[in-house]
């Protein structure tokens, strides 16, 4: 049998695209007149651990010279612009990642695209998540620990101090959850993914199951819990 001309991914991608292109037309209007332009930023993310793209986002941040791409610490909260925090608050700035889904270079669900620098410094882990599956633009790992990741990094008060605790105390908990999502993924758990994704953006509830409390897994350990450990933690129905 051949293979498929696009994925199920790009298909529904197709599906989405004309509503999607009319919310960017519109909000292109509303950011270019609230902070200028660029409308789109882009970063070279990772693929899979050899393989390189380009991710678009809505621009939220206004520009620094030289500044490092990172996640968001609590030193670069006053570069966030006012739509930029409204747009990060709705995730509506990924929006444009619906053309890295036509591209083939992620999914809707899988493992956030991660840096370079991050996969060269945990290469062997990266090599396990994406050696199946592709980056996503939700997943499991970013429904269980993306507010505690935030409230983390809001404490960070410099680049390195940033750098240091997303190495050491969210990317492991990350990867381990990335990696038990590849060994368990499926319809159900993906559709369960979605609806929490959902809800969190509605706020009509915080995420379910989410890690909110550095007590109920140990962060400190830097390979991250044993599966079973973390599957008692998270105290969500993982099998599909």
């Amino acid at each position: 049998m051949g293979r498929a001309l696009i994925s199920r991914s790009q298909f529904v991608a197709l599906v989405l695209l004309p509503p999607i292109l009319l919310i960017l037309g519109m909000l292109y209007i509303v950011v270019v007149l609230s902070q200028g332009r660029p409308f789109l930023y882009t970063s070279e993310r990772m693929r899979d651990a050899e393989t390189a793209f380009r991710l678009y986002k809505i621009r939220t941040m206004t520009p620094a010279e030289g500044a490092q791409e990172m996640a968001l610490g609590g030193h670069q909260q006053s570069r966030v612009t006012a739509i930029g925090k409204v747009l990060r608050r709705t995730r509506l700035d990924e929006l444009p990642q619906i053309f890295n889904i036509l591209k083939g270079d992620i999914g809707f669900i899988g493992p956030r695209p991660p840096l370079r620098r991050h996969v060269k410094a945990k290469r062997a882990q990266y090599q396990l998540v994406l050696r199946t599956m592709r980056p996503g633009i939700t997943g499991l790992s970013t429904v269980l620990v993306h507010r505690r990741e935030e409230r983390l990094l809001a404490k960070c008060m410099s680049e390195a101090e940033t750098e240091a605790v997303y190495l050491d105390h969210c990317l492991p908990l990350k990867l381990r959850i990335d990696l038990l999502y590849a060994s368990r993924r499926g319809f159900a758990l993906d559709i369960l993914i979605l609806w929490r994704t959902a809800l969190r953006l509605m706020k009509w509830q915080p995420a379910c199951g989410e890690i909110t409390a550095p007590q109920k897994v140990n962060i400190a350990y830097k390979d991250g819990p044993s599966e079973k450990q973390l599957e008692r933690d998270v105290a969500l129905p993982l099998a599909a």
